[in-house]
């Protein structure tokens, strides 16, 4: 059977009542092909364009392999000047990262080129919008975002291939107790079912980006992103109205964050190792139980 991936509800526009009724209200994804095209960015967005407003400002920089069981979640493996990161995408493939730049600090001019979708919904976070650059081929590993906001996903300069999975599959995708991503062991690409028999079964949502594509994804969705070609995108953030899941995303960002990060610092690799003994006992478990219903 596998991983079953249905394609994304794709629309060039939408008004607010389609947009609450089918999506946010059921809190289901879809790609809006035409709005950044109204922003200053749709145009002006390149890579020469960022490189020279953002210059030479040094930028962490993460890869993909498996997490030091030591570090606190998302300890950058190196640093790199921000021009010198953009020379490299547009040069050859690279798994290094840049996870969450914040334009408010590197590059205000930047917050002139793009408009939050309030004629969609409220609640938008505008002091925390986030870019995020990747090389071709390199991966953001699947997880669903600590803050449990909703997200608007703007891609620029290239495609980008998304898999999506609502919250309610997270036993069955090897959640971490105490995280908020999964086993980091198995390729939601290309799983081993043998060895991850939970997986099997999994239902989904795929789509490709492109430049100016807008991904609408709401609270809570897991998501594992693979950058086509070196490119780059824009997060915005609103909160959900549901004060449960605002409370969720407090207790995400204090009491688990905080307990994580000690509990790593103290125990180290015998922690990880239990964490990850626990998501592979859990993901059984839920699979035998033919969770989720």
């Amino acid at each position: 059977m596998g991983i079953i991936l249905k394609p994304i509800d794709v629309v060039d526009d939408i008004t607010q009542e389609e947009f609450m009724e089918k999506y946010l209200k059921p809190r289901r994804p879809v790609v809006i092909k035409n709005m950044a095209r109204k922003w200053p960015a749709y145009q002006k967005w390149t890579m020469d364009y960022v490189k020279e407003v953002v210059g030479d400002v040094e930028v962490p920089l993460y890869d993909s392999k498996k997490a030091d069981p030591a570090a606190p979640i998302n300890t950058p493996t190196t640093k790199m000047k921000f021009a010198d990161y953009i020379d490299l995408i547009q040069r050859e493939p690279t798994d290094l990262r840049i996870f969450f730049f914040d334009p408010i600090k590197h590059a205000n001019k930047l917050m002139d080129d793009f408009i939050a979708p309030k004629e969609l919904m409220g609640g938008f976070l505008d002091k925390y919008p986030s870019m995020f650059f990747g090389g071709k081929s390199s991966v953001t590993f699947l997880h669903f975002d600590i803050d449990m906001a909703h997200i608007f996903h703007t891609h620029f300069n290239g495609r980008k291939h998304v898999k999506l999975f609502e919250y309610k599959w997270k036993e069955r995708l090897y959640r971490l107790p105490y995280a908020t991503y999964a086993l980091e062991d198995y390729d939601i690409d290309n799983p081993d079912f043998e060895k991850y028999p939970a997986l099997d079964g999994v239902e989904g949502i795929e789509c490709f980006l492109e430049h100016g594509d807008t991904l609408f994804m709401p609270t809570g969705w897991w998501h594992w992103m693979k950058y086509l070609d070196g490119s780059f995108s824009i997060s915005l953030r609103a909160w959900d109205k549901s004060w449960a899941v605002k409370a969720h995303s407090i207790w995400n960002l204090t009491v688990q964050r905080k307990f994580d990060d000690i509990m790593k610092s103290n125990f180290k690799t015998t922690y990880m190792d239990w964490k990850e003994k626990a998501a592979v006992k859990t993901a059984e478990l839920a699979l035998k139980r033919g969770l989720p219903k």
